[in-house]
C-alpha cells in the first residue's frame, strides 16, 4: 500500500497560508502590493475589527478581465513573471502567486474589478478556497477586493490572534510603510468607519509629520549617494531622536519593504557612539540596485532579502550613514517654551495648601529642552576654527604683554599634558593660547577669554551667539578615547617608563583577561610582565595616566571591559579604548585652572566628533543670548 499522496487543494491551500498569510497584517500587505502593481494611484484600505471581520482594498489600477478574475485565485497564477530569466529581473512586489489563493482558501472574499475598456466589472465570490458566485456587476474602474472572516474555517489559527490594539498596529505599520515607499500614491485608511488618516498630497515631509509628529522632519539628516554599484538615499535621525521604536526603521529596496539584519548593523555602526545603550535611531533608507544583485525569493512573506555582494553593500551603507552624521553640529541649544500657569492664593500658599479658586495670569513658565542646530558638513578643522570665531571673534594678532600672561598659573596635571600636542591642528592649538593670553582687563574677559569652572563640574564659555557649556569629564573623556584608538592603530610606543616599576597583586581571571588584551595594552602605552602565578610588574603606563595611579588605572580598566563586553558586545579594541577613557578621565569635582580648562577646550575641537563622548552622551550645549532675554522677560 502507498504511503504518500498528493494532498487536495484545500488543504495545501490552507498550508500556505500558515506561511503567506500569518495574521491580518499579512493579507493586508498582500493586497496593497497587488494595488500597487495594478498601477493604482489612489489605494484605499478599509478594515473593521483590526481586520478580524474585514479587510477590504480599493484601488483605481489597471483591473481584469473576467477570465483573468477567476484564474488569479489559483495556485502559482501570477502576471509577474513568464520564464526563469524573469526572476533575475523583477521589477513588482508580488510574483509568487500564491497570496490571492492562501487568503482565500481561509476566508470569505469577493472580488470586483473592471478594466477601463469595459463596460460592466467582473464579481467573484469565494468561501473557504470554494467559488460561489461569477457574475457582472457595476463598478468603477480598477478593483475592490473584500476579504471577510480571516481564519473563519481554521480555529486554531483564529484563537491565536492577538488583541484587537496589537492587530490594528500591525496593520497601521504596513501600510504606513507603503506610504511612506510610494509617496506618488495618494493612500486612505479608514478603520471602524473612522478615517485613521488620508494623504491626498505627495509631500514625504507632509507624510513623515503627519505619522511622526509635527516638525519632525526637521530633526533629520539627509543624505545621498549615487554610483554604478547602487543609489543610496534617505533620512537620518538626530540624536534628540535616538530613543525610537524598532518599528520606525525602514528600509526600502527598489522601492519594496524589505528587512536585512546586517544593513542595519551598518547603519547602527555608521552611528557610532552617538547612539547610547540600547538605543535605535530613525532611519528611512530607499536603496537602489539592478534585481540581478540580490534575491527576495528566499522566503514566502518577501521581506527577507539576500545580496549578491553583501560586504561592498555593507561597507558602501556604513561609510554613506558616518560621512552624514559626522557632517552635523550635534550640540544641543537649549530652547525656552512658554505656556500660561496659574497663580495659587498667598494664603493658600502659605498654609501649604492647592487652593481650587485660582486665577490665570499672564505669567510664563519656563521650561528647557533640547533641540539641535542643523549645519553643512564640516572637517574637524572648521568645527574648530568657527569654535574660536563664535568664541573670540576674528583672531588677535597682537602680542600679550608679559605682565599680563598667566606664567603665574598651575601646571595642568598629567592628565592635560601641555607640552604634548593634539596629533592635529598645532597652529589653532598655538594661536588659541595667544587668544586666552589676551591683554584684554580681567572684567572683560570673566567669560570669554577665560572659561569659567561651575561647581567643578562644568566648564562655562562665552561665544558670540551665548554661552558654551562643557561637561569636563566626558569631554575629557572624548579626547582620550581618540588618542588611545590612535596610539593603538598607529603602534607606536606611546608609554612612560616608570622610575620605580610597580607590582600588582591580581585575580587569576583578571590576569587571563590581561594577557589576552596584551597587545592592544602594549600599543596604548602599558608596559607590564608577569611576576609570579597571580602578579605582573607595571613597568610604564600611558602619558594620559597621572604618576601613582596606575594600580589603580588596570583594575578599573579590566573592570570596565568585562562590563562593556557583557552589556554592549564591542569590539575589542573598541572596549580598550572606551574602558581607558572612560576610567581615566577626569571627573565632576575636580578643579581645573583656567590653563587646564583653556587646554581641555582645545583639545576637545581638534577631535574628529567633540559633540558626543564614547557613549553618546552630549559634551556641549549651547543657550543663545535670546534665550537669556526670553528668561528675563526682555522680549
Amino acid at each position: 500500500m502507498n504511503l504518500i499522496k498528493k494532498l487536495p487543494d484545500a488543504i495545501a491551500n490552507k498550508i500556505a497560508a500558515g506561511e503567506v498569510v500569518q495574521r491580518p497584517a499579512s493579507a493586508v500587505k498582500e493586497l496593497l502590493e497587488n494595488a500597487i502593481d495594478a498601477g493604482a494611484d489612489e489605494i484605499t484600505l478599509i478594515v473593521k475589527d483590526a481586520g478580524k471581520t474585514l479587510i477590504q482594498v480599493i484601488d483605481n489600477g489597471c483591473g481584469m478581465s473576467e477570465a483573468d478574475a477567476l484564474l488569479c485565485f489559483e495556485r502559482f497564477a501570477t502576471s509577474k513573471i513568464s520564464s526563469p530569466d524573469d526572476l533575475e529581473n523583477l521589477h513588482t512586489l508580488g510574483f509568487r502567486g500564491e497570496a490571492l489563493a492562501s487568503i482565500a482558501a481561509v476566508a470569505q472574499v469577493e472580488l470586483k474589478t473592471k478594466r477601463r475598456d469595459e463596460a460592466l466589472a467582473s464579481l467573484v465570490r469565494i468561501d473557504g478556497g470554494a467559488f460561489q458566485e461569477t457574475s457582472k456587476t457595476n463598478a468603477p474602474d480598477g478593483t475592490s477586493i473584500a476579504v471577510r472572516n480571516l481564519f473563519y474555517n481554521v480555529p486554531a489559527r483564529r484563537k491565536f490572534l492577538k488583541s484587537d490594539q496589537t492587530e490594528f498596529k500591525h496593520i497601521y505599520e504596513t501600510i504606513v510603510a507603503q506610504a511612506l515607499a510610494r509617496p506618488e500614491i495618494k493612500w486612505k485608511f479608514i478603520s471602524d468607519g473612522e478615517e485613521v488618516f488620508n494623504l491626498a498630497t505627495h509631500s514625504l515631509a507632509e507624510r513623515l509629520e503627519r505619522f511622526f509628529g509635527k516638525d519632525f522632519s526637521k530633526g533629520l539628516i539627509e543624505f545621498n549617494e549615487m554610483n554604478d554599484f547602487a543609489n543610496l538615499q534617505g533620512y537620518l535621525g538626530k540624536p534628540a531622536m535616538m530613543k525610537r521604536p524598532k518599528n520606525e526603521q525602514f528600509l526600502f529596496l527598489n522601492r519594496r519593504v524589505v528587512q536585512s539584519r546586517q544593513l542595519h548593523h551598518a547603519i547602527m555602526q555608521g552611528y557610532g557612539e552617538l547612539l547610547g545603550e540600547r538605543e535605535q535611531p530613525f532611519y528611512l533608507v530607499y536603496l537602489e540596485m539592478e534585481p540581478r544583485r540580490f534575491d527576495v525569493n528566499i522566503h514566502p512573506t518577501k521581506m527577507e532579502v539576500r545580496f549578491e555582494d553583501e560586504r561592498n553593500l555593507y561597507n558602501l551603507l556604513l561609510s554613506v550613514v558616518k560621512r552624514a552624521v559626522s557632517g552635523m553640529d550635534f550640540s544641543p541649544s537649549v530652547k525656552i517654551e512658554e505656556k500660561p500657569i496659574r497663580f495659587e492664593s498667598d494664603v493658600a500658599r502659605a498654609n501649604g495648601l492647592h487652593s481650587p479658586a485660582t486665577s490665570d495670569f499672564p505669567g510664563v513658565q519656563k521650561r528647557l529642552r533640547y533641540d539641535e542646530r542643523e549645519s553643512e558638513f564640516r572637517s574637524s578643522n572648521a568645527l574648530y576654527a568657527e569654535f574660536k570665531r563664535e568664541t573670540f571673534g576674528e583672531p588677535i594678532s597682537k602680542t600679550p604683554s608679559p605682565q599680563n600672561a598667566r606664567s603665574t598659573e598651575s601646571e595642568p596635571p598629567s592628565l592635560l599634558p601641555v607640552d604634548e600636542p593634539p596629533p592635529r591642528d598645532e597652529p589653532q592649538r598655538r594661536e588659541l593660547e595667544l587668544i586666552f593670553q589676551s591683554s584684554e582687563p580681567e572684567s572683560e574677559r570673566a567669560l570669554g577669554a577665560y572659561p569659567v569652572q561651575l561647581h567643578n563640574r562644568y566648564i562655562l564659555t562665552q561665544i558670540k551667539s551665548g554661552l558654551m557649556i562643557i561637561d569636563q569629564h566626558v569631554a575629557h573623556e572624548r579626547i582620550l578615547y581618540e588618542r588611545a584608538l590612535a596610539a593603538m592603530d598607529a603602534g607606536i610606543s606611546n608609554s612612560q617608563q616608570l622610575l620605580f616599576p610597580h607590582r600588582i597583586e591580581m585575580k587569576l581571571w583578571d590576569m587571563k583577561i590581561l594577557e589576552d588584551l596584551r597587545p592592544d595594552l602594549e600599543r596604548l602605552g602599558f608596559s607590564f610582565r608577569q611576576f609570579g602565578a597571580n602578579s605582573v610588574v607595571v613597568e610604564g603606563v600611558p602619558c594620559d595616566v597621572k604618576p601613582g595611579r596606575e594600580e589603580r588605572i588596570l583594575y578599573e580598566l579590566i573592570e570596565q571591559y568585562l562590563d562593556y563586553q557583557q552589556r554592549l558586545r564591542l569590539e575589542k579594541r573598541d572596549n580598550i579604548a572606551k574602558s581607558f577613557a572612560c576610567r581615566n578621565a577626569i571627573m565632576a569635582g575636580d578643579k581645573l585652572s583656567q590653563r587646564e580648562m583653556s587646554i581641555l577646550i582645545d583639545q576637545l575641537f581638534a577631535t574628529s566628533m567633540p559633540y558626543v563622548c564614547p557613549h553618546g552622551r552630549p559634551i556641549v550645549i549651547k543657550l543663545s543670548l535670546a534665550e537669556f532675554d526670553k528668561m528675563f522677560g526682555r522680549t
